[in-house]
C-alpha cells in the first residue's frame, strides 16, 4: 500500500493512474509521428511539455468526471459515455488555453490525430484492469480473526470495493463463533474455529498479513500464535488501524481510548498551523475581492425572494469549543425555527425560499464565512461548526465527539466531501467517523485534495 495525503492506495492503483497517463501521452507522441513524420521532434523538451498539458487536462477531466469511481464506471457503456464527455470537456478548456496562450499550441491536426488513438487505448488499458479486478490479480491475501461488528464491516468494504487491493483468504472466527458465515462465500474463503497453526495456515496461503478484529475478551486473546507469526515477518494490525486505512474513516462506535491513545496522529505541528493560517488568510482575502459581485448580485436576488436580511448569523461551536457567530446567505424564510425551535433542515425542507434552493445547492450560501476564516474563527478545511443545542445532544449519544474540537472548523471538510448532507443523529456519527479521521490524519496536502473534491461537487452539484 502506498501512503498519499495520509490515505493508503493500493499500488497497482497508482499504477493505473501512471499507466494511463503514458497512453495518452502515446497517443499524442503518435499522432506527432503520424502528422509530422519527424522522429527529432518527439524530443523536443518544448513538444514534451505541450504533450504533458493535454494529457494533464484529460486526467483532471476524468476526476472531475468520476472516471476513477470505478462504481461508476462499472459498465462500459457508462465508461464510454463519461470518457467522450471527458475528453470534449478537455477539447474545450484547452481551446480556452491556446486562445489565451498561442505558444502552447501543438497543432490542430495533431490533437485531432490523438483524439482519436486516446480513447481507444484507454478503454483497452481499463479493460485489461478490468480483468485484473475481477480476478483480483496483485492483491494482498489477508487473515481476518474475529468475530466482531468490525470484523464484518471490513468483509462488507473488501466486498464492495472492488480496488481495495486485499482478499481474505482465511478468517478464523473466535469461540466456534458462526457470526460471519452469512457473509461470506465460503466456496472462496477458508473458515475456522480455532486459532491453533496460525502460522502454518498463512504459510500455506502465502499470507503476508493478519487483521486482528476479536471482541475484546480477556483470555481469548492469541497472543502466543500471532507473536509466532509477528517474529516470522508476518505483519499483525489492528482491525480499526485496518479498517481505517481501507475507507478513509473511523468507527467510533467500534474503538477503544486505547487505540485512540497509541495509535499515530492528532499531531498538528506548530509550523503547519501557521502555514494553514497563512494560507486561510491570504485565500480568504483575494476571494472576497474577487467574489464581490456575485456577493451583491445574490443579495439583490434574495431581497427581491423574500422579506428578510440578506445575511443569516447564527451561533457555533468552534476550535476549543469556543463560541462565535457563523455568517451564510439567508436561504430560509425569517424567524424559521420561530415555531419549531432548533431542528436539523432536511433535503426537501418547507422553509427553505426558491432562490435558498439554488444557493445552497451550489453552496454559495456559505461564501460569507469567508469572513469568519479572514478573522481566524474558521478556516476553509476542518469538521463543519455545529450548534451548541445539537453539540450538548451528540455528546450525550456520541462516543468521542469532542475530539472534533480540537482543529478549527471549516468551510469543508472531510466529511461534506466523503459523506454529503445529513440531518440526523446516524448522519452525525457518520461524519464524527470522518471527522475524527481528518482530526487525525491532518496535512496541508490532505486539505489541498478536499479543496478538490469540494469544487468538483459544487460543479457538478453533487452532495451537500
Amino acid at each position: 500500500m502506498l501512503r498519499l495525503f495520509k490515505q493508503y492506495y493500493p499500488i497497482r492503483n497508482v499504477f493505473f493512474v501512471i499507466g494511463e497517463f503514458l497512453l495518452i501521452s502515446s497517443s499524442v507522441f503518435l499522432a506527432i509521428w503520424i502528422v509530422l513524420d519527424n522522429y527529432t521532434i518527439i524530443f523536443d523538451p518544448w513538444i514534451c511539455l505541450k504533450v504533458f498539458l493535454i494529457t494533464i487536462s484529460y486526467q483532471i477531466c476524468f476526476y472531475y468526471n468520476d472516471l476513477y469511481d470505478l462504481k461508476i464506471t462499472d459498465s462500459y457503456s457508462e465508461l464510454s459515455i463519461r470518457l467522450l464527455q471527458s475528453i470534449g470537456a478537455a477539447s474545450i478548456f484547452l481551446s480556452g488555453v491556446y486562445f489565451a496562450f498561442p505558444q502552447v499550441i501543438i497543432g490542430r491536426n495533431i490533437f485531432l490525430v490523438s483524439v482519436i488513438f486516446a480513447p481507444l487505448l484507454i478503454v483497452l488499458w481499463r479493460f485489461c484492469y478490468a480483468i485484473v479486478l475481477n480476478k483480483g490479480l496483485f492483491n494482498q491475501k489477508i487473515i481476518l480473526l474475529g468475530s466482531s461488528e468490525l470484523a464484518r464491516d471490513i468483509i462488507k468494504e473488501i466486498d464492495e470495493k472492488k480496488d481495495s487491493g486485499y482478499t481474505i483468504s482465511v478468517i478464523i472466527e473466535e469461540d466456534g463463533s458462526d457470526f460471519l458465515s452469512s457473509c461470506v462465500d465460503n466456496s472462496k474463503i477458508v473458515c475456522k474455529k480455532d486459532y491453533a497453526g496460525l502460522y502454518d495456515i498463512a504459510k500455506k496461503f502465502n499470507i503476508e498479513k493478519v487483521v486482528v478484529a476479536i471482541k475484546q475478551r480477556r483470555g481469548a486473546f492469541p497472543a502466543r500464535e500471532l507473536l509466532d507469526c509477528r517474529v516470522r515477518g508476518i505483519d499483525i494490525i489492528k482491525g480499526n488501524t485496518f479498517y481505517e486505512m481501507l475507507t478513509g474513516k473511523l468507527i467510533v462506535e467500534q474503538i477503544n481510548p486505547d487505540w485512540l491513545i497509541f495509535s499515530s496522529g492528532f499531531r498538528i505541528p506548530k509550523r503547519v498551523r501557521i502555514l494553514k493560517r497563512i494560507i486561510d488568510l491570504v485565500i480568504s482575502l483575494i476571494m472576497l475581492i474577487m467574489l464581490m459581485p456575485l456577493i451583491i448580485l445574490v443579495a439583490l436576488l434574495i431581497k427581491i425572494d423574500s422579506k428578510g436580511p440578506v445575511f443569516f448569523p447564527q451561533e457555533r461551536v468552534g476550535e476549543k469549543r469556543s463560541i462565535f457567530w457563523i455568517y451564510k446567505f439567508r436561504s430560509m424564510i425569517e424567524d424559521a425555527e420561530k415555531h419549531t425551535g432548533p431542528i436539523w433542515a432536511s433535503d426537501h425542507d418547507d422553509r427553505i425560499t426558491r432562490v435558498g434552493r439554488i444557493i445552497r445547492k451550489l453552496r454559495i450560501d456559505e461564501i460569507p464565512q469567508l469572513w469568519n476564516v479572514l478573522k481566524g474563527e474558521m478556516s476553509f478545511v476542518g469538521p463543519r461548526p455545529e450548534r451548541e443545542f445539537f453539540v450538548k445532544e451528540l455528546e450525550e449519544k456520541i462516543p468521542y465527539y469532542g475530539e472534533r474540537f480540537i482543529v478549527k472548523p471549516g468551510i469543508t471538510g472531510w466529511a461534506q466531501v466523503s459523506y454529503g448532507y445529513g440531518a440526523s443523529v446516524d448522519d452525525a456519527i457518520e461524519k464524527l467517523n470522518y471527522d475524527l479521521f481528518y482530526t487525525k490524519n491532518f496535512s496541508i496536502f490532505m486539505d489541498l485534495m478536499i479543496i478538490m473534491r469540494t469544487v468538483k461537487i459544487v460543479l457538478f452539484g453533487k452532495g451537500r
